[in-house]
């Protein structure tokens, strides 16, 4: 609750995009770790985990104590500065309701709205080049202040680069430039989409639930994804995994299609609906982005 809507898609990008940088470094980092195999009685893939894993919950600690939730909270701003970003904010997307807390009836009402070594080093420009293209995405979205295109366009790049692998087996150069498609395409569309539909979200209490039920429902892709590349479709080349990827990214699409729809639709109602209504402050902070002077961002 800290950035306008057309603020937040760099920001996004950029938090997102960290796993597809992490992924250019990680590499890297493998490689060298790799090298402290049987060190102390440890495997190499062990120090992996030990490493990377004690430095993110170091990180995650610390910043639980220095990043404030909302203006109200931080404590480096002065009444001018809060009174400045809240009023900016307030602007672009109404009240943020920071001092209201989060109940179970806010989740029901979300829901209720809202229908080897070598091998380590190659995979270090796919990841890079993800990041960068991610990052580029992110500026040109919010300056020209819309998401929609910006899903499609590097989904439509994922799906070439799927296509590709799903047909191509012998030209091994040509496979590789297909995973920078891939990379490039699936990690600059998630944060867009991941953006576009909780920056749409009114009040922090919806954007809150709608956040955490996003993520986690996209979580699920995980245990799909675990039952996708089997061993016994090596002879294959893959192809039931390289199908069921084409499958989701194409399923992507037709939601960012039928989302950007029912905003559009949405938007046109309540531009014909009467405004003055007669609410008040506190009711259109409740209702959020179902406010009838809310404007979703296409």
């Amino acid at each position: 609750m800290w950035y306008r809507r057309f603020e937040a898609q760099k920001r996004y990008s950029f938090f997102f995009g960290s796993t597809s940088l992490a992924g250019a470094f990680g590499g890297l980092l493998a490689s060298a770790i790799g090298k402290m195999d049987r060190m102390n009685g440890y495997r190499g893939w062990r120090w992996i985990f030990i490493l990377e894993g004690v430095l993110t919950a170091v990180v995650a600690i610390v910043f639980f104590f220095i990043i404030p939730d909302f203006p109200e909270n931080a404590k480096w701003l002065d009444e001018e500065e809060r009174s400045h970003i809240q009023a900016r904010l307030r602007k672009d997307q109404g009240d943020s309701a920071a001092e209201r807390t989060i109940g179970f009836r806010d989740v029901v009402n979300v829901f209720k709205d809202y229908k080897p070594i070598q091998t380590q080093f190659h995979s270090v420009p796919p990841w890079a080049a993800s990041f960068t293209f991610a990052m580029v995405v992110a500026y040109f979205s919010d300056k020209l202040k819309h998401r929609f295109a910006f899903t499609i366009l590097p989904i439509s790049l994922a799906t070439a680069g799927f296509a590709i692998l799903i047909t191509v087996h012998d030209n091994h150069k040509l496979q590789y430039g297909a995973l920078f498609m891939v990379t490039m395409g699936v990690y600059s569309a998630m944060p867009v989409i991941v953006c576009w539909f909780n920056m749409n979200l009114g009040g922090h209490h919806r954007r809150a639930v709608g956040t955490a039920w996003q993520i986690g429902f996209g979580n699920i892709g995980g245990i799909i994804a675990t039952y996708s590349f089997l061993p016994r479709d090596k002879p294959k080349f893959y192809r039931p995994g390289y199908a069921i990827c084409i499958s989701f990214i194409c399923l992507s699409a037709v939601g960012c299609v039928l989302y950007a729809g029912s905003l559009l639709l949405q938007n046109r109602r309540r531009e014909k609906a009467p405004r003055d209504l007669g609410l008040t402050r506190y009711e259109k902070m409740e209702m959020g982005d179902m406010n009838p002077d809310y404007r979703y961002l296409l």
